[in-house]
């Protein structure tokens, strides 16, 4: 016991150390040259000898590393919801993730009993030309073993650009191990999962996160839609987290006119950043539709709030996440950085759509939930608004702040606990696991399956979906049989379409018995007739 006391003070001493190291940090960095102005020079040479102390004459060893790690990650959580600290082991993926590119043979894997399971190829990157297809395993990285007891990490995969590694594949069906040679090049993270023709006068594009990449994926997306003979566009923005928010108002740009406000910005001092629309927008004078649904969140909802507020397009789906604020990545020095939140943004009309957070974490993200147990997913009259955060947009439409963008056309969720369950496998990839251990294990005659014979032909057996429910029930799932064949042979074969095909290819078929797909077509007809 008496331990355990004693490490309480130091924990808390350290955290107010690294406040002030932290401070000190973003400070260098010229978030505001005020952030410590109250803490006294003598303060921080006493916090710092504190450390010092700790470091050299503590009677038991600490590592003060992982301490700091710890302090400040829970500083971050402190400040509001969406200011995160980012060790330095995960700093490059996040980097790489909000660039939309990096260095590497270009693979979604996971790691199946103790070897490294192909989920796809990455369309165009270095395995995807050396024939490396959803399914393959990944056992030898220039001979040596990527599996059992003496497996080698797997950032053995990474390396310079250009550099080569011979990977030795299992394929499904096989006995004997294919040394496949891979160049390892630059791999384009693609944020745009499909973008393909709904009807002869509709364009439709799905984007799945917004990076530095997003804008040219999209324009090419335009040109290629606008050469098919599109008039109308659908932007798909359901499960899009958000990114980088120069992204979204280049998107938001594309459809609205010159000089147009996209957003506005407010920092600690209530300084305001005006982002205004330019005359480069390529479908100023068409219809556009976008969908939301409760997990599109931050740049999602900056263009959806943009056109919204500028009486341009129609909003379908459900109200969205509702996150309002701006995070600047900051490099803390040593590997690690903090996404610190350093404004608000308003949509046009000068709402805020970010949810109250005053309560804690906890309580903010409970409200998220709230939604499902409220009846809001279900009926837009169960949507809690607050008439004091109403704004009118220039043609006259009530739009409210404080809680997410509110669509113009409301589209329930699928009814029920399993269907929504259902649903939310189909559009996140929970099934991957479980179709790509199936082209192990019995998928060896689907790899020469053409993608018109798949499409056409192939149809989900019914053991398979009990095998499916198996797995489901063993990730706390309470889905059975008999009931709901349709949807889980839609979520299985749309699974093997993206680890056999294309990402397009899965998002086309999920889009066939889609409701709010058919809510949008019921319009762009009722619009084009």
């Amino acid at each position: 016991m008496k331990k355990s006391y004693l490490y309480y003070p130091l924990f808390l001493g350290i955290i107010f150390a690294i406040g002030i190291w932290l401070g000190s940090v973003l400070n260098e960095n010229s978030i505001g040259n005020d952030y410590i102005a109250s803490s006294s020079s003598l303060k921080k040479r006493k916090l710092n000898r504190l450390i010092d102390l700790i470091d050299q004459r503590y009677v038991d060893q600490i590592n003060t590393d992982s301490i700091v790690d710890v302090t400040v990650n829970e500083i971050m959580q402190n400040l509001d919801p969406h200011s995160v600290y980012i060790p330095s082991s995960e700093l490059e993926d996040v980097d790489n993730n909000m660039r939309g590119d990096f260095v590497g043979i270009g693979i979604r894997f996971f790691v199946n009993q103790d070897s490294i399971s192909v989920l796809r190829a990455i369309e165009d990157g270095p395995s995807d030309k050396a024939g490396i297809k959803g399914g393959d395993k990944i056992l030898y990285a220039d001979g040596k073993p990527l599996f059992g007891a003496n497996a080698i990490s797997t950032n053995v995969l990474k390396g310079e650009e250009g550099s080569k590694i011979v990977l030795g594949i299992l394929r499904p069906g096989d006995e004997e191990v294919i040394n496949v040679p891979v160049v390892r090049g630059n791999v384009a993270i693609k944020s745009i999962d499909a973008s393909y023709m709904l009807t002869n006068k509709l364009g439709y594009i799905k984007i799945n996160r917004f990076a530095e990449s997003t804008e040219e994926e999209f324009k090419n997306a335009i040109k290629q839609l606008k050469r098919a003979g599109a008039t109308q566009i659908a932007l798909d923005l359901r499960d899009n987290p958000g990114g980088v928010l120069s992204a979204a108002v280049a998107i938001a740009d594309e459809f609205l006119k010159e000089d147009q406000l996209i957003l506005f910005q407010k920092d600690r001092n209530d300084k305001r950043k005006d982002s205004y629309a330019t005359d480069r927008g390529s479908y100023e004078n068409s219809a556009v539709y976008i969908l939301i649904n409760e997990n599109s969140a931050s740049a999602s909802e900056v263009v959806a709030g943009a056109l919204q507020d500028n009486d341009k397009g129609t909003i379908i789906g459900r109200r969205s996440f509702g996150k309002g604020l701006v995070q600047q990545e900051i490099k803390l020095g040593d590997g690690s950085a903090v996404r610190l939140t350093i404004a608000r943004y308003y949509t046009p009309t000068g709402r805020s759509i970010q949810r109250p957070y005053s309560n804690g974490n906890e309580d903010y993200f409970k409200e998220y939930i709230d939604r499902y147990s409220n009846g809001e997913l279900q009926n837009e009259e169960n949507i809690q608004v607050n008439d004091s955060l109403k704004r009118v947009t220039p043609g006259g439409k009530v739009v409210y702040g404080g809680g997410g963008i509110i669509p113009d056309v409301f589209v329930a969720s699928p009814d029920g606990y399993v269907l929504q369950t259902l649903n939310y496998f189909g559009r996140t990839g929970f099934a991957d696991q479980f179709v790509n251990r199936y082209l192990q294990d019995e998928g060896k005659f689907m790899r020469d399956m053409s993608q018109e014979e798949f499409i056409n032909s192939y149809e989900v057996t019914e053991e398979m979906m009990k095998e499916f429910i198996l797995y489901a029930q063993l990730n706390n799932t309470s889905i059975k049989l008999p009931g709901y064949r349709d949807e889980i042979a839609l979520i299985i074969k749309s699974s093997l379409a993206e680890q056999l095909f294309t990402t397009e290819l899965k998002v086309k078929l999920l889009n066939q018995e889609d409701e709010m797909i058919e809510k949008l077509l019921e319009l762009s007809t009722s619009r084009s007739s």
